[in-house]
């Protein structure tokens, strides 16, 4: 959605309950957690991971973080509302200014949550995250997960951010390298923000 002024508090609620209504705005629903994604048919594929430290108490920040959407970083856009429980079916909003001009609420919804332990060739994984989808209201389609990992063979805690996406709405093809260029900004402070978290 796109707006010439801020919305208001009770614009974005009323938006976020249409929306969740709506169904998922592409056809590759659950494609993050296939394991392996590759581009195709104008498809993009981007990837951001960092290390987050060692051992649970690493863990379990991270794990908090995600719980509080404090992966989102501030100097990029507002979270409509990270009081929103990760759990499948749940819908939020982020909130972005566009150069000083006006406002896009973009819709999404949980597809999937991640909460396991799985065994990998150098040994077990403990996984924690989740994804979203863009709703027909959002101006990219595609999908974001958003996952810490901690592993058993070296203790090392890992923040992995995943996205597959391609541009839905005409302005967001007019503007695609504009939009490239936000989305890679967005991986980067985003990492960032995890690692602050974590450090504290």
């Amino acid at each position: 959605m796109f707006t010439w002024r801020k919305p208001a508090d009770a614009e974005i609620k009323r938006f976020l309950q249409q929306q969740a209504r709506e169904p998922f705005s592409y056809d590759r629903v659950g494609c993050t957690a296939e394991g392996k994604v590759s581009p195709r048919n104008g498809w993009n594929v981007d990837r951001c991971r960092v290390r987050l430290g060692t051992g649970r108490e690493t863990f379990e920040r991270a794990q908090g973080a995600i719980k509080q959407w404090r992966m989102f970083p501030r100097e990029v856009a507002q979270l409509c509302y990270p009081d929103c429980p990760i759990e499948a079916g749940a819908t939020v909003a982020v909130l972005y200014r566009l150069w000083l001009v006006c406002w896009i609420l973009m819709p999404a919804k949980i597809v999937y949550t991640l909460d396991d332990e799985i065994v990998a060739p150098a040994g077990r994984v403990r996984r924690f995250g989740f994804a979203y989808g863009t709703l027909p209201d959002h101006p990219e389609r595609g999908e974001e997960r958003f996952l810490i990992e901690w592993h058993s063979a070296d203790d090392s805690v890992w923040y992995d951010l995943l996205a597959v996406s391609q541009p839905a709405h005409p302005l967001a093809r007019i503007g695609y390298l504009y939009a490239r260029w936000e989305q890679a900004r967005f991986r980067r402070l985003s990492a960032a923000a995890m690692q602050s978290v974590v450090a504290q």
